[in-house]
C-alpha cells in the first residue's frame, strides 16, 4: 500500500518519528535515567526552585527574585543547549530553535521581573512614556 519500494513517495503510513537533534541521551545507556536527562532536570529544578519562593511568598520581593530564577532557568536550557551535543529530553527542536526559543523566553522574563512594580530594579524610561502616551 505504501507504493513501490524504489518510488520517492512518502509511505501511507508513518512509522517512526525523526529525533530532535540533540535528542541523544547526555549520558551512557547503563546509567540511571535521572543522569541521562542531568541537562533537562537541572532546567526543571530551577523552575521549579523559582516557583516555590514566589509561591510561598517569605521575604520580600520573593516574587522578584523567583521569577529572575525561572527567567535565569530557561536561558541556562539555551546555554545548554548550545554547548552540548547530547542533551537528552531538552532538545525539543532543531538546535537553533530551541536556543531561540529559550533565549528570548528566558530573557524576556528576566527583563519583566527586573522593571515590575513597586520600586524596579531596572529603571527604562522609554517604557515609563510609552506606557503614560498610551494609557492618558
Amino acid at each position: 500500500p505504501g507504493g513501490h519500494p524504489a518510488s520517492r513517495r512518502p509511505p501511507a503510513v508513518t512509522r517512526d518519528t525523526a529525533r530532535p537533534e540533540g535528542g541523544g541521551r547526555a549520558a551512557p545507556g547503563d546509567a540511571p535515567a535521572p543522569v541521562r536527562q542531568w541537562p533537562l532536570l537541572t532546567v526543571l529544578g530551577m523552575t521549579g526552585a523559582g516557583l516555590l519562593v514566589v509561591g510561598t511568598d517569605a521575604f520580600a520581593d520573593a516574587f522578584r527574585i523567583g521569577t529572575l530564577l525561572i527567567g535565569v532557568a530557561l536561558l541556562t536550557g539555551a546555554v545548554l543547549r548550545r554547548v552540548l551535543g547530547p542533551v537528552g529530553m531538552l532538545a525539543v527542536r532543531s538546535r537553533f530553535t530551541d536556543m531561540i526559543t529559550y533565549g528570548v523566553l528566558g530573557a524576556a522574563i528576566v527583563l519583566l521581573a527586573l522593571v515590575a512594580q513597586p520600586d524596579p530594579w531596572l529603571d527604562i524610561p522609554i517604557l515609563e512614556d510609552a506606557v503614560q502616551f498610551t494609557v492618558r
